[in-house]
């Protein structure tokens, strides 16, 4: 349709005017011709169908223009000018306007709608893939994102799983909606269950199937939590449970008044007791951090103060075993993002082993430092390192590797009589698996040990949630 039709000119007029009259003239020359019809007459009717016609073929054409700019008004959603006098094309230019209005309207409904459906989706907790025809990728709302990576590269990967690759392939043959079970192994382990839903018709932008991801690590943990707690603690607290009956029992028996064996036996129930308590309080702590071992923290914290405190908490241990600690902060260490409950823990129970197994009158060693890619282990990431050394009698080699299982212990009757419960390094493991950090363990027998946590720095540690690189190596 033209932007604009010209009103009628002298020229358009005089062409339109001959175009209608013509044939009338022509008709009335003839009848003069043959006498029918009086030559003045003939005249006379000639200039008034010329007449007529000009003034008809000016309306027509004017009209025409007012309908087109009309129309084009309409479409453009502009004022409109004057319109058509002609009760037909008047009706027309109105009819046009009216249909324009009630089309824009429904437009603003679907915007307004297709908005609103948008903040809805991206605020959906669960993530959200939409693919292609051909499987690919098309669009993610911000949870899958936040779990996949903003590059699609964990996407690729998840979508390589012969289980869900089958579920999407039924769902795009026409099989309806499809479920999978998927496990995404880094960095840290989690468990997803997929749904796959084609969408028919496609979407505007080619989606073709939506694919729903629900995650069920809370789930599967806290019944794989209940399992381990109950088996756990069940055979940790066999021991010290039948001491604490074996001493109860000769005390309301052969020793109900013998003092001696009062003396003797209560201090070592005692202490049987306050294993149990131990054990129970590692076994919930464990459990805890397990349970939300898959999400990573979100604060910001300074972790030389939290250095200095644990120190000053130890103070009195320290004394009494006669041990010196020597605490070396590097300047201008980066804040990391993490639980300043959890990471207490961590430098409370390296620390605690360093005390315990160390030497008696030696030191122990407390360094911060920033590690990053130009350092000596040529991390992937900006971030700091935590390291704790002691001068104990060191681990042998063969152990190293399963230090951080669930009651393991390379001395058992040592850990054992100096309090431990065979849980301090797993907490540790655990915790620094949730901040997306790494534990590594240097030993050397003779000479002592050095336990290592590197955790990110905050602005790297908010880059890898994003896109949940691997861990650093």
């Amino acid at each position: 349709m033209p932007s604009h039709l010209a009103p009628p000119t002298p020229i358009t007029a005089l062409a339109a005017t001959v175009a209608l009259g013509a044939a009338p003239v022509i008709v009335l020359g003839l009848l003069a011709a043959v006498g029918v019809l009086d030559a003045g007459a003939a005249l006379a009717g000639s200039a008034a169908v010329l007449a007529t016609s000009g003034a008809c073929a000016w309306l027509w054409q004017r009209d025409i223009a007012r309908l087109t700019d009309a129309l084009r008004a309409a479409e453009a959603g502009a004022p409109r000018g004057a319109l058509p006098v002609l009760p037909p094309l008047r009706r027309i230019a109105e009819a046009a306007q009216r249909l324009a209005e009630g089309l824009r309207e429904r437009g603003r409904e679907a915007a307004t709608n297709a908005s609103a459906a948008v903040r809805i989706v991206a605020r959906l907790p669960d993530p959200l893939v939409v693919l292609g025809a051909e499987a690919q990728p098309v669009t993610m709302n911000p949870a899958a994102r936040a779990l996949l990576g903003e590059d699609g590269a964990d996407l690729a990967a998840l979508l390589r799983n012969p289980g869900l690759r089958g579920a999407v392939d039924r769902t795009l043959a026409g099989a309806g909606p499809q479920t999978a079970e998927v496990t995404i192994p880094v960095p840290i382990e989690r468990e997803l269950l997929a749904q796959a839903i084609l969408l028919d018709p496609p979407l505007a932008d080619g989606g073709r199937l939506l694919l729903v991801l629900s995650d069920r690590t809370r789930e599967r943990r806290l019944e794989q939590m209940r399992a381990d707690f109950v088996a756990n603690a069940s055979h940790e607290l066999r021991t010290p449970l039948t001491s604490l009956i074996g001493f109860i029992d000769t005390l309301l028996g052969p020793a109900a008044d013998d003092k001696e064996a009062q003396l003797r036996f209560l201090p070592i129930m005692a202490e049987q007791a306050s294993r149990m308590g131990r054990l129970i309080e590692d076994l919930l702590s464990l459990s805890r951090i397990e349970l939300s071992e898959h999400t990573p923290p979100t604060g910001e914290l300074d972790l030389g103060v939290l250095a200095r405190r644990a120190a000053e908490a130890l103070g009195p241990r320290l004394a009494a075993r006669r041990v010196t600690l020597d605490i070396a902060v590097e300047e201008a260490v980066p804040p990391v993002l993490g639980d300043a409950d959890q990471l207490s823990q961590v430098l409370a129970n390296l620390l605690d082993n360093a005390l315990k197994y160390g030497r008696e009158g030696g030191r122990i060693a407390l360094a911060l430092r920033r590690d990053g890619p130009g350092g000596d282990k040529a991390r992937r990431r900006p971030g700091v390192a935590l390291a704790v050394t002691d001068d104990g009698a060191g681990i042998p080699r063969v152990h190293i590797p399963r230090l951080t299982e669930r009651f393991y212990r390379v001395d058992a009757a040592r850990s054992r009589a100096v309090g431990g419960t065979g849980l301090g390094l797993a907490i540790v493991k655990h915790i620094v698996n949730r901040h997306r950090g790494v534990l590594e363990i240097e030993s050397e027998e003779g000479r002592g040990s050095t336990f290592t946590v590197w955790l990110p720095a905050a602005t790297a540690a908010a880059d890898a949630a994003k896109v949940q690189v691997a861990e650093p190596r």
